[in-house]
């Protein structure tokens, strides 16, 4: 169909002449109320925006030398964090004379995993770099 003859149709029945693939050959168009489609995927794009969840990350930082009650409140943070569907960097530092013991913040690191397995899930495993280790956990799957 020519132009002219769309153009004349489309204003017949009080719509406009859209072009869809102006790359094409010959070029291709539409007849459609624009505005309405506009509102339409302007709306889609609002409806996406309130679906969409924002990961966040959460840092707990811990020492390898730390006291029962300090490491359970730790522990329910990350629990917290987790719950909330955020992610959790578990960082280990280690001050003076504790990197030469940098297997008890492994240990550490190994009874958090255990303490926190119903809920947690270990994107990272814990990696050493110099006077840090570090892990990340996630929230397990609701399934």
């Amino acid at each position: 169909m020519h132009f002219d003859e769309a153009l004349r149709k489309a204003e017949a029945l009080s719509m406009d002449l859209v072009e869809v693939a102006g790359t094409a050959d010959p070029p291709v168009c539409r007849i459609m109320d624009y505005g309405k489609h506009v509102y339409q995927a302007s709306k889609r794009q609002r409806d996406a925006r309130k679906n969409q969840h924002i990961i966040r990350i959460k840092e707990v930082k811990f020492h390898p030398n730390i006291n029962q009650h300090d490491y359970e409140t730790k522990r329910n943070h990350v629990v917290a964090f987790l719950g909330k569907g955020d992610k959790v960097k578990v960082s280990m530092f280690f001050r003076g004379r504790e990197a030469a013991h940098s297997e008890l913040g492994m240990q550490l690191m190994q009874r958090l995993v255990a303490d926190t397995q119903d809920v947690a899930a270990v994107d990272a495993p814990p990696r050493n770099s110099g006077r840090l280790l570090s892990m990340m956990l996630s929230a397990k799957s609701k399934k």
